[in-house]
């Protein structure tokens, strides 16, 4: 299985989960993992997804993912987990 991270960071809003999760479900994306914090206002997730019974591709969902973001006021960015890793290894 091919993990995807997901990240969701902006001021926060009534629905930011629920719009991102509604997505993801639409999709057939299954979230294995997911965490959330605010801190001063500024909300800020993070998701482990499994996106391989999702019948768009993964440039598809991470633009449709981007404009759902600019819609809500938020910044959320899609990256293959191998990716994700290699750039955050210290």
């Amino acid at each position: 299985m091919k993990k995807t991270i997901i990240t969701v960071v902006g001021k926060d809003c009534v629905g930011i989960i629920a719009k991102v999760c509604t997505y993801l479900a639409n999709n057939k994306v299954n979230i294995l993992d997911i965490s959330q914090t605010i801190v001063q206002g500024y909300f800020n997730m993070m998701m482990i997804v499994d996106a391989n019974d999702a019948p768009k591709n993964f440039e598809d969902l991470a633009t449709e993912l981007e404009q759902i973001g600019e819609e809500i006021g938020v910044i959320i960015k899609a990256q293959h987990e191998d990716i994700f890793n290699k750039m955050h290894r210290l």
